[in-house]
């Protein structure tokens, strides 16, 4: 089962894009945006499912160079 999360950027708290990853990422994992940079994961963000439902919403928060 994949993992869906929503790349945050730590400086603005502002979304930067949705990203699928093949299992939970690490607090340390490093991968490339859309834009092409390479960032490394500050810290994973695990929250509650909504009533109902059972996929909790994944935040990976991390620090772009631009």
């Amino acid at each position: 089962m994949s993992i869906v999360a929503t790349i945050m950027n730590s400086t603005t708290g502002q979304p930067i894009q949705k990203m699928t990853f093949g299992r939970m990422p690490k607090p340390w994992a490093s991968f490339n945006l859309e834009t092409g940079e390479l960032v490394t994961a500050d810290r994973v963000n695990v929250g509650k499912p909504a009533p109902g439902k059972f996929v909790a919403p994944v935040e990976v928060w991390v620090t772009p160079k631009a």
